[in-house]
């Protein structure tokens, strides 16, 4: 079952590279609970079949880049990209993408979390393994606000400009 606006997201984890060392988190991939990164936060999350694709390098990610300033001045206090690559991919795609900062590049690199939002994609014939649809979604305090789930191959509704509509 898909998730639709208005439900909580399941419970998971997601790894994202870490750059520079903090406190709390050590560098090189951190694993985190979504529960515990949702809680009190307004969160602009995109989802995406993968790493260095070309639709998500050329136009997904850029898009959310160039638009952080904006999303945050309607509300949102981080902006996710979510791919079922592991934490190492996603954080040279992220300095590659000049991310860093901007974007959490969240990894999901069994697919598990994708899985439990019914957002699985299956690419095996095409060998690239199971992957995330294309989608976006706005999620306040953990409850889907908004959800846009492209059609296979397109990239119409999940953009950063969309995002920017719904907030008003």
């Amino acid at each position: 079952m898909t998730i639709a606006k208005g439900d909580k997201l399941p419970e998971g984890t997601l790894s994202e590279y870490i750059e520079v060392e903090t406190e709390g988190c050590a560098l090189g991939p951190n694993v985190f609970k979504v529960e515990d990164l949702v809680r009190g936060k307004t969160i602009a999350i995109f989802g995406l079949p993968g790493a260095f694709t070309p639709t998500c390098s050329a136009k997904h990610v850029p898009g959310y880049v160039a638009n952080a300033e904006a999303l945050k001045a309607k509300g949102v206090d981080e902006i996710w990209c979510i791919s079922v690559n592991d934490a190492f991919v996603m954080g040279a795609w992220g300095r590659d993408q000049k991310s860093t900062g901007i974007v959490r590049m969240m990894a999901d690199g069994s697919g598990e979390f994708t899985k439990k939002l019914g957002l699985e994609f299956d690419l095996t014939a095409r060998g690239m393994g199971v992957r995330s649809q294309r989608y976006s979604m706005l999620v306040k305090d953990g409850v889907v606000q908004q959800l846009n789930i492209e059609g296979p191959g397109k990239f119409e509704v999940s953009n950063a400009e969309t995002m920017l509509q719904q907030l008003g």
